[in-house]
């Protein structure tokens, strides 16, 4: 429980956002009111977003209580391990920058799902509109309430639903009424407090631990040195040697960086490409930072466990017989029993922050996604006003049907793997079509259309498998090979039946690939350190440093 400067430090921050969040969006509808293009304003903040404000809160969408919560419980069970997720993204958003998003700008769409229309056909539009609202209810909503709910149920001693559907009304309210710039403004802001808390909270665990030496010392003593590697040898317990990263990683990541709606939106509403391709390689930088932020702190969690500076009994239980650790709580011991009072309202607000900002984004982008993708289709005469209100309505039962799957996600032992486990199956034949498409003249409608059928039966086929025999083949392959091995199947079906089903292009869907690898880097860039092309280069350098240092 936290005292009451803390809670009052918490509220403040609520009441804050609130505010702000509601002022921004009114603001900018009242300033757009007499303009022709109000869903435009409202879903893509009239296309005039900046590069620093797009970095953020792609960043922001991103980052939420899961990873708050959850990549301390990783760094506790597996050590820096899963940092690679955060780490392996740098290089999917120099693809968004470099080949993604000069693209999507060019062709002038709201959403990804028009995207595809516009390169292949309605069908594959209406699938990926589908899958999309599904994704970002049960990957950007629902796990984010759920690492919400068990922070705030133990801190505060409320009911996890009591605290969740507080907090998701009071977000989704500015973000029904603010739109996208509503969104985006608070993101920025929520960013620099998440940032702000997830920095003291290491601190905090590195001062505890007395530094990085005696972290290590433990670590040797206990036999866990490996805690410290990032790139594991083949056979390593965890599932993921350092193969099943390089080949599995990027299936993921594409699909989540360069075509899911819920994070490529603030990309789509940038004031032109440049912007468009600076603000994901500034998020690229910043996300260098949660390695040490976020997984870190859960790895000196277990060198305090271990060395009798953590008290972690409450986290202790008795399962068949063994003693077992319920490690999804260990970053809420670690802000009661690390941080002094009157700093843990601000780690509190960090982890609000997360939460409300995943929500915020998740519900603009499905409000968008239902409004252009899926009313308007069979209400093509609708009207700006009724398209806003549709995607209003679809927000709130979006976040409804959320809070309706936190019992049966909870089921998952680690959070982030549960978030994962669930992607490499959503993303093979998504990252796959969208590749070709933009990279292969030959990628044609019928070959995307039954990829993405077909390629989204098979991984639902494959994940129920996997979890009613665990034991079995299927369930045996670690996720990451498993979406790897998806990617492959969907790859050899879409190239098939491009050339059994020859590609028959528009007019429009004759612009709509690269003629060649190097046509979208001959775009103009700006001068200087501000080039595209130069930040690229300095982010790769600068991750194959790490990666090299943390082997």
């Amino acid at each position: 429980m936290i005292h009451t400067p803390d809670l009052i430090i918490s509220a403040l921050y609520i009441a804050v956002i609130f505010i702000i969040g509601l002022w921004s969006g009114i603001r900018h509808q009242h300033r757009t009111k007499n303009n022709n293009n109000e869903a435009g304003e409202y879903f893509l903040a009239g296309k005039k977003l900046r590069w620093p404000m797009i970095g953020l809160a792609l960043f922001a969408t991103n980052i939420s209580c899961v990873h708050l919560v959850s990549l301390a419980q990783s760094g506790f069970d597996t050590g820096l391990l899963n940092g690679d997720f955060e780490w392996m993204a740098a290089f999917t958003l120099i693809l968004l920058a470099l080949f993604f998003a000069p693209f999507y700008i060019k062709s002038g769409v709201s959403t990804l799902p028009d995207f595809l229309e516009k390169r292949y056909d309605r069908a594959s539009r209406d699938w990926l509109a589908i899958v999309s609202v599904v994704s970002a209810i049960l990957i950007h909503i629902a796990f984010s309430l759920l690492a919400g709910g068990i922070v705030l149920h133990t801190l505060f001693g409320v009911d996890m639903y009591t605290s969740v559907i507080v907090i998701s009304v009071i977000t989704t309210i500015y973000t029904v009424v603010g739109g996208l710039t509503a969104v985006v403004v608070t993101e920025s802001i929520q960013t620099i407090v998440l940032l702000g808390g997830a920095i003291i909270m290491s601190i905090a665990a590195y001062t505890k631990m007395g530094g990085w030496e005696p972290m290590v010392d433990v670590l040797k003593h206990t036999g866990e040195l490996n805690k410290l590697s990032m790139l594991r040898p083949h056979g390593d317990a965890s599932g993921m040697p350092w193969y099943a990263v390089f080949l599995g990683y990027p299936v993921l990541g594409i699909w989540y960086w360069c075509a899911d709606q819920t994070i490529v939106q603030r990309v789509l509403g940038a004031k032109d490409e440049n912007h468009a391709r600076v603000g994901p390689l500034f998020c690229g930088f910043i996300k260098i930072l949660p390695v040490f932020i976020f997984v870190m702190p859960g790895l000196f969690a277990y060198t305090l466990a271990q060395s009798g500076h953590l008290d972690i009994s409450a986290l202790k239980s008795i399962v068949n017989g063994k003693e077992v650790v319920n490690s999804k709580g260990i970053y809420t011991l670690m802000i009661t029993q690390l941080i002094p009072p009157g700093l843990i309202g601000v780690l509190v607000a960090a982890l609000l922050s997360g939460l409300m900002s995943q929500i915020s984004g998740a519900l603009n982008s499905i409000s968008t996604i239902v409004s252009y993708d899926i009313y308007k289709r069979y209400q093509p005469q609708a009207t700006d006003a009724k398209l806003v209100n549709v995607g209003k309505i679809a927000a709130g039962v979006s976040l409804i049907v959320s809070l309706l799957m936190l019992p049966l996600l909870n089921n998952y032992e680690s959070i982030f793997n549960g978030l994962n486990d669930i992607i490499a199956h959503i993303a093979p034949p998504i990252t796959c079509v969208f590749l070709l498409g933009v990279f292969w003249e030959k990628a044609s409608a019928v070959s995307a259309k039954y990829t993405l059928w077909v390629g989204s039966a098979i991984g639902v086929a494959v994940f129920i498998i996997g979890k009613v025999y665990p034991t079995g083949f299927i369930g045996s392959i670690p996720f990451m090979m498993m979406a790897f091995y998806l990617f492959l199947v969907c790859l050899f079906m879409q190239v098939v039946l491009s050339y059994l089903y020859p590609v028959q292009h528009t007019k429009e869907s004759q612009t709509l690939y690269w003629r060649s690898p190097w046509e979208p880097l001959r775009g103009v860039a700006w001068p200087g350190l501000g080039n595209y092309k130069v930040l690229s280069i300095l982010l790769i350098g600068i991750m194959a440093v790490l990666f090299y240092i943390f082997k």
